[in-house]
């Protein structure tokens, strides 16, 4: 795995680095500027070896507690939206100075969910990122917390990151955390636990290892960067989880050093438009399948066909992403769908030269064509 481990991180291009609120902010003490400009640093000497970089940073909800005094996460949507508008101006202002101390410019991306569930938004996403690499700028992406509703935010900047990483074709998402890596087990309760150095983004052990707990400061824990690294492997991008308290970790991880966890993709990328179809965090609606079916599509990748669907739930209209649910409900996949939600209801299990008998007309023999399915 060490072989493969450096073969990754050297060939490695273009990286998104994802920064966290406790690291940025001193566990929420306030804005950390003397260890900002030491990554902005490492940062501008990466490119300088031509490594293109996108960063992702939490830190301004964090932020903007600091500023108005708060010591506690708010709760209610629009004190964390206001914490977030006042902690934003600090912390785009503090990048735009090292960076410019360097001669480089940084750019703000504000996404929300919307516009990465848009098909149309989020091309416009990836073309503006993408263009902004070329500028030779340094993009700083972060959620749009000052107008996500809560129900569709994307929640946590681990997430947003592993996205980001789909969106450019990155190489190597670097999360910095607090933490040394993810561990076997909890090593804040137990000290024989051991780090895992490397290993494929798929494994199922690591979302066991990883527990759920993040900080009262971020919103995220091991497991929402074991997730992240789930993501990020359907673009072919390898994730490395390692601890930005370390001295000079950026360089280090380009220099080969072996510093926390490398969870490497185990699957070819998908296509653009698949990849887009698998980042979508909702789903219109929810289709059940028969054993034959969840076989067909997990090991054939075949198309879904209406007779392999035992049930419909929720409302969709032709095109929307819906998830499929084998038999004992798990996620199997996710597709644009051929058919709305009411007539999905009137075709399941039926063969397909019953739609048009059914229906009236026939669109497609398929409930999700094959070329607009992910298996997950």
């Amino acid at each position: 795995m060490s072989v493969h481990r450096a073969e990754w991180v050297g060939k490695a291009k273009r990286w998104v680095v994802k920064i966290g609120s406790a690291l940025l902010t001193r566990d929420g003490t306030g804005l950390d500027r003397a260890a900002l400009a030491d990554w902005a640093g490492q940062i501008v000497r990466l490119r300088q070896q031509g490594i293109e970089i996108v960063l992702v940073s939490s830190g301004a909800m964090a932020e903007g507690m600091c500023r108005m005094g708060w010591t506690e996460r708010p709760r209610a949507l629009f004190e964390k939206q206001a914490a977030a508008a006042i902690g934003q101006m600090s912390l785009v202002q503090a990048y735009e100075e090292n960076f410019q101390l360097h001669g480089l410019h940084a750019a703000q991306v504000l996404l929300t969910h919307d516009d990465l569930a848009d098909r149309r938004r989020y091309l416009n996403a990836r073309s503006t990122l993408r263009h902004l690499i070329k500028l030779g700028t340094i993009p700083v992406v972060n959620e749009n917390d000052t107008v996500a509703a809560e129900e569709i935010r994307l929640g946590d900047n681990d997430t947003l990151g592993a996205l980001v990483a789909n969106l450019v074709e990155a190489d190597l998402l670097v999360i910095l955390t607090d933490q040394q890596g993810l561990y076997d087990k909890d090593p804040r309760q137990h000290d024989d636990a051991e780090l895992i150095s490397a290993g494929w983004a798929n494994d199922p052990r690591y979302l066991a290892f990883a527990g759920g707990a993040g900080t009262h400061i971020g919103s995220g824990g091991m497991r929402t960067k074991v997730l992240a690294a789930q993501r990020a492997n359907r673009s072919g991008c390898a994730t490395l989880i390692a601890s930005g308290q370390a001295t000079s970790v950026l360089e280090r991880i380009h220099a080969g050093a072996t510093l926390g966890t490398l969870l490497m993709p185990d699957n070819a990328p998908l296509a653009a438009r698949k990849q887009w179809i698998a980042s979508q965090l909702q789903s219109a609606g929810q289709v059940w399948l028969d054993a034959g079916a969840a076989q067909a599509i997990r090991e054939t990748g075949r198309s879904l066909l209406p007779v392999g669907v035992t049930r419909v739930e929720g409302e969709f209209d032709r095109g929307e992403v819906v998830s499929c649910l084998d038999s004992e409900g798990q996620l199997l996949a996710k597709g644009l769908v051929n058919y709305s939600s009411a007539q999905a209801e009137r075709i399941k299990r039926h063969p397909s030269q019953d739609i048009e008998k059914i229906l009236g007309y026939v669109d497609a023999p398929e409930l999700i064509h094959r070329d607009n399915l992910v298996v997950l």
